[in-house]
């Protein structure tokens, strides 16, 4: 009998390598593409030992005289097309090589996610981040249709080089075309043009538009073949993010926010003294899997320690005893999230992430209970302030916008109930307080893979309405006055409070440690609380939601789906809607998007002109950014309601 051959997952390829291989076929063969990719994708890779002097690798078999091989580097990428071979007579110019390549995942400069915040889906895009407004009015976006005027702030701009221009300008064409076609038409030859249009970028040193870039790509993939992660918010955020960056950039701002910057870029630190606060498991799309443990130094800024590497929900189960790998520290995760280091010749990258460089020196000190300064600075704040402060950065600085937003929070809170997977509290303000105070806030699973503990313990957590928690979490920044936990522990000197064993050092890891009933009070300690009313959503039941389809209309439709609901009359009716509310500027973005969806120009033989692609696309980008500013006071404000 034949022993069976195990499967392996499809590695990572650079986008060049697969831009080098759809632009090498004909006409003929490219019309076939997106077909081929389907039916290639869906054939399971398996190893391929060396043969006459052949590398080993992954195999795909296309067909009966067709094997694709595919031999990542030691990175465990193919970065070059040398690695990708294929046996049938047309090759390299053939369709089973450039179908198994647009099969396999898109790296980026480095394939696994920077971090925690970056592998989940509710933080995933990177938003802009607005100015203040009241919830009842709108934000000051300018009515322009600019690239450059809809959402830079009043600043000189910097200088940028001919050849960064040139690569921003490419990226934004091939951006717009993206936009025009929709997801049902954005097949392999779009995502190609993407692709090359990246790589030059990447060239051009222009790190914030290329990763934005393959963001989008990565989008339209899952979309397509309906992947069971894809949010279509998080394609429309990330196309929002590249028609944003490189119109600024092809219009010759060269601010540093908007070239951005590599990857890990780690700086030197000094000395540090680090407490750990918690560990949170990575899982991410892409097939990665690890654990990040989150500090707090002695003034009260975030670190984190990641390790991150392919293998999904399993390796995030295993990684939560995984060494440390700072310094020659002799630490696992689990110990340091409940203990700390200090560290001589620290490197720190700008999201906070710590490194382990060579002359990075490291060693174990004493771990705090959060009742402990500098750790119970996290909760000296009210909920309202800090999540004013995360959402307060500027518009222009998308990068920095998404590690704020994603940095933990801690507050003191009273359970209140629970509705579907979501659990009710209000904050708890002092410890011998009476009645909660402030908004409704919603506790939703950081990460609910059914691998992790997380939906278990928020389970475990709504049995006792009463209970008095304290929380460290992340806000979810598209959901009005919504938290998601990463650990909890009981709030001092409170009775009706978690009881957890003296080992745990006064917290519990959401998605690593399990509650159980010994570690709650009796039901009679726990105050009776008067049932909750969510009511109204700030944000979900704001009159905004029409831009939002609107915009999300054109992403996944494209722009034929928004001139047809133009010219069936959805356009007026949603102006006059959001007029009606005071959502003047909104009403006016929506319909100039409508109008240019529609608008062709023509030469005196009827033929089109001028499609009007750029105009339409700094349409969709001026009301796209104008709703992101308009949610983010609308969240801002659902925090701060009583």
């Amino acid at each position: 009998m034949t022993p069976s051959v195990q499967a392996v997952p499809l590695p990572p390829v650079a986008a060049e390598v697969v831009a080098g291989a759809v632009e090498g076929l004909t006409s003929r063969l490219s019309k076939k593409l997106d077909a081929a990719i389907e039916k290639y994708g869906a054939v399971a890779p398996t190893p391929v030992a060396p043969d006459d002097g052949g590398e080993a690798g992954i195999g795909v078999r296309c067909g009966e005289d067709a094997v694709v091989v595919l031999s990542p580097g030691p990175s465990g990428t193919v970065t070059d097309p040398a690695q990708a071979r294929c046996t049938c007579l047309l090759a390299p110019r053939c369709l089973h090589l450039a179908a198994v390549l647009g099969a396999c995942p898109v790296a980026g400069p480095e394939s696994a996610p920077e971090s925690a915040a970056e592998a989940t889906d509710s933080t995933e895009a990177a938003g802009e981040n607005a100015a203040p407004a009241p919830p009842t009015t709108e934000s000051a976006t300018p009515a322009s249709v600019t690239p450059a005027a809809s959402a830079a702030p009043a600043r000189p701009p910097a200088p940028l080089s001919p050849v960064r221009i040139a690569a921003a300008s490419g990226l934004w064409s091939a951006a717009t075309a993206v936009l025009a076609a929709g997801v049902p038409a954005a097949g392999a030859i779009p995502q190609a043009e993407l692709l090359r249009a990246a790589h030059t970028a990447r060239l051009a040193g222009l790190h914030r538009a290329e990763a934005a870039a393959l963001r989008v790509v990565r989008g339209l993939r899952e979309a397509r073949v309906g992947h069971a992660g894809h949010r279509l918010a998080d394609l429309v955020a990330a196309l929002r993010e590249l028609l944003l960056t490189t119109g600024l950039l092809a219009a010759g701002d060269g601010a540093p926010e908007l070239i951005g910057t590599a990857r890990r870029g780690y700086r030197p630190g000094g000395a540090l003294r680090v407490h750990g606060v918690c560990r949170e498991p990575v899982i991410s799309a892409t097939g990665y899997g690890g654990v990040v443990t989150h500090l707090v130094s002695d003034d009260n800024r975030w670190f984190s320690v990641a390790d991150v590497r392919p293998g999904g929900s399993a390796r995030a189960r295993g990684a939560a005893t995984a060494p440390v790998t700072v310094g020659a520290t002799v630490l696992d995760h689990a110990q340091l999230s409940r203990g700390g280091l200090l560290i001589n010749g620290a490197t720190v990258s700008p999201d906070g992430r710590l490194g382990s460089g060579k002359g990075v020196r490291s060693s174990p000190v004493a771990g705090l209970p959060w009742s402990s300064a500098p750790i119970a600075a996290l909760f000296a704040r009210r909920p309202a302030e800090a999540v004013a402060d995360l959402l307060s950065t500027g518009a222009g600085a998308a990068e920095e916008g998404t590690a704020r937003t994603g940095e933990p929070i801690g507050c003191d809170l009273v359970i209140t109930g629970a509705v579907g997977d979501q659990l009710l509290a209000r904050e708890l303000p002092h410890p011998d307080a009476e009645l909660p105070t402030g908004p409704l806030i919603r506790l939703m699973a950081a990460h609910p893979h059914p691998d992790l503990a997380h939906t278990a313990n928020l389970r475990r957590l709504a049995t006792r309405p009463g209970l008095r928690v304290r929380v460290v979490g992340r806000i979810d920044p598209d959901r009005a006055a919504t938290l998601r936990p990463l650990a909890v522990g009981p709030v001092p000197g409170v009775e009706a409070s978690l009881r957890l064993p003296p080992e745990w050092l006064d917290r519990a890891d959401l998605g690593y440690d399990r509650l159980q009933g010994a570690h709650l009070p009796p039901p009679d300690v726990c105050p009776p609380t008067a049932p909750e009313h969510t009511g109204p959503d700030l944000l979900t039941d704001s009159p905004v939601w029409r831009v939002r389809r609107l915009t999300e209309l054109a992403v996944a439709g494209g722009r034929r789906a928004v001139a047809e609901s133009a010219r069936n009359g959805g356009s007026r009716g949603d102006a006059a809607a959001l007029r009606a509310t005071g959502f003047h500027t909104a009403a006016e973005l929506t319909g100039a998007l409508s109008f240019e969806a529609d608008r062709r120009t023509r030469d005196t033989f009827g033929r089109i002109r001028d499609d009007g692609t750029d105009r339409y696309a700094s349409a969709w980008l001026a009301a796209a950014f104008h709703l992101t500013s308009t949610e983010r006071a609308l969240v801002r404000a659902s925090w701060a309601a009583e």
